[in-house]
């Protein structure tokens, strides 16, 4: 659905470029993460493929037509939810959704509905301005596919956001998917990244450096071990086996039959794991010169 080749782009002619020489290939009905820490070029990505920077070098097409040469009829199959929320505080939430469904070439109606989804139907009639800032953030979300776009674009859906409504907007996104939708989350956010991804791309200073399933670059990055939980006399004791000829190991075997033993687990990578040994240092990263509009 989404083919990006050779892509490259800089804010100013003079400074260094933000997103360099990337390219990626997103299916139609996947989540596809674009995952690196702030200042990475994740953002500047996004607006590239959703037609607010023109001025790139390189091709992104989406079902074929290059986003520089998209027509208008393109924008209604596709959703955008940016990290910081664009609404109009004067105006209520329901004036908010039906003032942004104008903007589409058919009638959108079930506002309560989509309102209700978020927990925010008892806050309809509200002016915006009153909300918090998760409560603009959930507001935004549903704005984003109000119109049932069949390509969404999500910049840090969950930022902001307390435990249970980041919950909550990690499962419509995941009810999204189910319905066919495909989605194109930019996060520093490791587990979100982690349960909501099909693929992922970690990208950092402005250079996407490996693409893979959460899973498959987990395994790979992670240590070919097996850790062990006895739990003896009321002492725990953690013993480590290379997973290499474990039926072979006599003393793995025996713990197996003791009942002493208390949990088992691989010692697969996490996400930040796999983006440390792949940079060489965290998510949290660092500004560099000419990244700072991510």
């Amino acid at each position: 659905m989404v083919k990006v080749e050779h892509l490259e782009f800089r804010y100013d002619p003079e400074s260094i470029d933000v997103v360099r020489d990337i390219g990626f290939e997103i299916k139609a009905g996947e989540v596809f993460g674009f995952l690196g820490p702030s200042g990475a070029g994740k953002s500047t990505a996004q607006k590239i493929l959703t037609g607010q920077l023109r001025t790139y070098r390189g091709s992104v097409r989406i079902d074929g037509i290059e986003i520089r040469d998209a027509r208008r009829s393109l924008y209604n199959r596709i959703g955008v939810a940016f990290e910081f929320p664009n609404l109009y505080d004067k105006l209520t939430a329901t004036e908010n959704l039906r003032l942004f469904s104008s903007f589409y070439d058919r009638r959108i109606s079930g506002f309560d509905d989509m309102l209700r989804m978020v927990n925010l139907y008892d806050d309809r009639n509200i002016r915006v301005a009153s909300f918090s800032k998760g409560m603009k953030m959930r507001l935004n979300f549903i704005r984003s596919f109000m119109h049932k776009p069949d390509l969404l674009f999500l910049d840090e859906p969950t930022s902001g956001l307390d435990p249970v409504n980041a919950r909550l907007i990690r499962d419509i996104i995941s009810d999204l998917k189910k319905k066919g939708t495909t989605v194109f989350l930019t996060t520093h956010n490791m587990y979100d990244a982690d349960i909501l991804c099909d693929r992922l791309a970690l990208i950092d200073k402005g250079e996407l450096l490996i693409t893979g399933s959460p899973e498959d670059l987990k395994v790979k990055y992670g240590e070919k071990k097996l850790k062990v939980t006895l739990n003896h006399d009321n002492k725990r004791i953690l013993k480590e086996f290379d997973m290499h000829d474990l039926g072979s190991d006599k003393q793995f075997m025996e713990l197996l039959r003791s009942r002493d033993l208390e949990t088992m687990h691989t010692c697969e990578a996490s996400l930040e794991d796999v983006f440390i040994k792949v940079t060489g240092h965290g998510i949290s990263g660092n500004l560099n010169e000419g990244d700072s509009h991510d």
